[in-house]
C-alpha cells in the first residue's frame, strides 16, 4: 500500500509567499471608482497566481504530490455586487500556465469550499448562492485545464432533523448543474453528519467520500472506523485519483476540534496500519496548522518508528 502526503495552501518554508491575499467587499467598496476597483482586484489576484506558481514549482521540487489550493485565490470572484469582474478573461494566460505546471510535474491538487456553501439548507437564496461559489470551483479547473479536479463539501445542515435533511440534500443535488455534481466529494464532519451517515449518502448518489479521521473521533457514531474503511475506499471505483483522507490532530489534546500544529505520528501510524488491512493505495491530506513543516516532521517521525516502511521519496511510502 502506497501513501501519499499532502498539505493545505500555504507553503511556510517559503517567506512571504500566499496565494490567499484578499480584498474585502468594504475595502472595494470605499475606492474611488470603478477602475481603481478594478485595479485593486487584478493586482492582489495577480498577485495570488504568481505566488501559487511558486508554491506548485516549490512542491514539485520537493516531491510534494498532493495539494490543496485555496478558495481564496481571486478575490471577490462570486460577490454579487461585484460588476465586471472578468478575471476569467484577464488572467486567462495565467491560469492556462498554472494548469501546465500541474499537468506536466503530475501534481493532484483539489480545493474545499467555505463551510457557508449548504447544499442543503432549507434557503433558496443559500442554495442559489452555493452553486455559485461551487461554480467558480469549476471554472477553475476548466480554466488550469485539470479535468480530474474536485471540491470537498461537507452534507451541511440539519435542519428539520438529519432523515430530512439527507433527503433535501439529494433533491437538491439532483437540481445542480452536471459540471459540480461531476467533481463533488463529501467529507463527514464533527458536529453534525457521521462518517456513517455521510457513506450512505455517497453510496446513494455515487459520489466519493473523503474520511476526516479527526472528526471521526469527534463525531463518530456507533460505527467503527475499521468496519467501514473498506466501503469508504470502495466509493472511489472508478474515480482517477486514488481514494483521499483527510487527518489532523486535536490542538488541545482529547476531543478539541481546533487543529493542531502538528500532526500525532503515533495516532497516525495506527490509522495507517488500519488503512493497510485493505490494501489500497491513498492519499492523505494532513491538516495542520504548520503545514508543510507538519508534513516534514511526520515523516521524520514515521522513519524513526517504522523503518520497515519503504520511502519512495519525501512525502510518499509504502507498507508491506
Amino acid at each position: 500500500m502506497k501513501v501519499r502526503l499532502g498539505y493545505v495552501a500555504i507553503a511556510l518554508r517559503l517567506p512571504k509567499v500566499t496565494s490567499s491575499s484578499t480584498v474585502t467587499y468594504r475595502t472595494y467598496s470605499r475606492l474611488g471608482n470603478e477602475q481603481e476597483r478594478l485595479n485593486k482586484l487584478k493586482s492582489v489576484t495577480l498577485s495570488n497566481l504568481n505566488d501559487l506558481a511558486k508554491i506548485l514549482e516549490y512542491n514539485k521540487k520537493n516531491n510534494i504530490h498532493f495539494y490543496r489550493i485555496t478558495s481564496k485565490l481571486v478575490p471577490l470572484a462570486t460577490h454579487p455586487e461585484v460588476k465586471n469582474w472578468d478575471y476569467r478573461k484577464i488572467f486567462k494566460i495565467d491560469f492556462e500556465s498554472i494548469g501546465e505546471l500541474i499537468n506536466s510535474s503530475g501534481i493532484r491538487v483539489d480545493t474545499h469550499p467555505d463551510q457557508f456553501n449548504v447544499i442543503n439548507s432549507v434557503k433558496e437564496e443559500v442554495f442559489k448562492s452555493t452553486i455559485r461559489n461551487l461554480i467558480y470551483h469549476v471554472n477553475f479547473f476548466e480554466d488550469i485545464n485539470y479535468k480530474h479536479g474536485k471540491m470537498v463539501i461537507h452534507v451541511g445542515s440539519s435542519q428539520g432533523g438529519k432523515e430530512k435533511a439527507l433527503e433535501r440534500f439529494k433533491a437538491n443535488y439532483e437540481r445542480m448543474p452536471s459540471e459540480i455534481k461531476n467533481r463533488l466529494m463529501l467529507e463527514n464532519d464533527d458536529k453534525t453528519f457521521t462518517a456513517e451517515e455521510t457513506l450512505g449518502l455517497c453510496e446513494d448518489l455515487n459520489l466519493p467520500m473523503v474520511l476526516d479521521v479527526h472528526h471521526y473521533h469527534c463525531n463518530h457514531g456507533e460505527k467503527k472506523l475499521e468496519d467501514m474503511l473498506n466501503r469508504i475506499i470502495n466509493t472511489w471505483e472508478g474515480e482517477f485519483y486514488n481514494p483521499k483522507f483527510h487527518f489532523s490532530s486535536p490542538k488541545e489534546g482529547g476531543l478539541d476540534r481546533k487543529h493542531a500544529d502538528y500532526i500525532d505520528g503515533e495516532a497516525f501510524i495506527k490509522f495507517i496500519e488500519k488503512c493497510a488491512l485493505v490494501g489500497k493505495d491513498i492519499d492523505i491530506m494532513l491538516e495542520a496548522k504548520k503545514k508543510d513543516l507538519a508534513l516534514y516532521d511526520l515523516a521524520i517521525y514515521i522513519r524513526q518508528n517504522r523503518p520497515e516502511w519503504d520511502w519512495i521519496d519525501t512525502s510518499t511510502f509504502e507498507v508491506r
